[in-house]
């Protein structure tokens, strides 16, 4: 754990580099607020942390914009995922006793079945604990709690949606007129990750796809539609590597920017925007992203 620690430390220096001083010392009000000091997460690997989480959801904001994305952080819940997921005992010990009883009963009523419901909580503790790459390197699911909302919630959608990948590789083998002759059906989540059935959060998405250019269009379809690589996609267009991946985040920046507009203009609370954007699965929704993203696909080059 403690070389996972060091190596980590060493990518802090580039990570917080383009942060202000302002910004560095909310971060470090916040680290008073974590259980930094218990998991032994340093104030220097804290501060990387967070500033992962601001270049990722923040790399367009103006200053204040990203004080506020770091003062709505559920900094205690990030720190502990993230001391889980290097492998800290008290951290797991404190995970545990916190979360364990609730994501049993969470995934029992998901699955509407107590066998089942067992299988699915054993199958998603293995996966928070980290499965091994084709590295051979221990990877936690919980890396990619950003803190954004809270831990419950994240860990309930993110079940939920374990249990949903389970049926449809189940279907794969079992016809659906064969489950429907033995009585099954599909199990109904407990909890409806965010912002699925709000027709406010489904008309924020088509309308802002729908705004998108051609050139955005391409992009964002070649990459998540077409998972083709950056540089295959940077060699069709004549561009560098390097500038398709700034424009990819930028694009995506953008997009994350207006759909929450649009929601705060709807009425929904910045804080829950914040909760939807986080856990929101698109293959949920009743929006046809891959047609939204497919319209005026041929460019020639940027």
């Amino acid at each position: 754990m403690q070389e996972k620690l060091l190596a980590s430390e060493k990518t802090i220096a580039a990570e917080v580099s383009g942060l202000s001083p302002e910004l560095c010392r909310v971060i470090a009000a916040r680290y008073q607020e974590s259980s930094g000091v218990r998991y032994g997460v340093s104030p220097e690997a804290f501060q990387g942390c967070v500033a992962a989480v601001v270049e990722r959801y923040g790399a367009d904001f103006h200053e204040q914009e990203k004080i506020v994305l770091v003062r709505g952080l559920h900094v205690e819940e990030l720190v502990l995922a993230r001391a889980c997921s290097l492998g800290n005992d008290a951290a797991w010990a404190d995970f545990l006793a916190r979360y364990r009883g609730e994501l049993h009963r969470a995934a029992c009523q998901i699955a509407r079945d107590e066998t089942t419901g067992r299988d699915l909580a054993d199958e998603f503790y293995a996966e928070l604990f980290g499965l091994p790459n084709q590295q051979g390197r221990r990877v936690s699911k919980l890396d990619y709690y950003m803190g954004r909302g809270s831990l419950s919630g994240w860990l309930r959608t993110v079940l939920a949606q374990r249990h949903v990948d389970r049926c449809r590789a189940r279907a794969r083998d079992v016809s659906l007129d064969e489950e429907m002759e033995s009585g099954a059906t599909l199990p109904a989540r407990d909890e409806t990750p965010a912002g699925v059935g709000d027709a406010r959060v489904e008309e924020a998405i088509a309308q802002t796809l729908a705004e998108l250019n051609t050139e955005e269009r391409f992009l964002l379809a070649s990459y998540y539609l077409d998972r083709r690589r950056l540089a295959e996609i940077g060699r069709q267009l004549g561009t560098a590597e390097s500038t398709i991946c700034r424009r990819l985040k930028r694009v995506t920046s953008v997009i994350r920017k207006r759909i929450r507009k649009r929601l705060i203009s709807g009425g929904v609370d910045a804080r829950r925007c914040d909760e939807i954007l986080e856990e929101l699965d698109v293959r949920d929704l009743q929006v046809d992203v891959e047609r939204n993203l497919r319209q005026e696909k041929k460019i020639q080059t940027f």
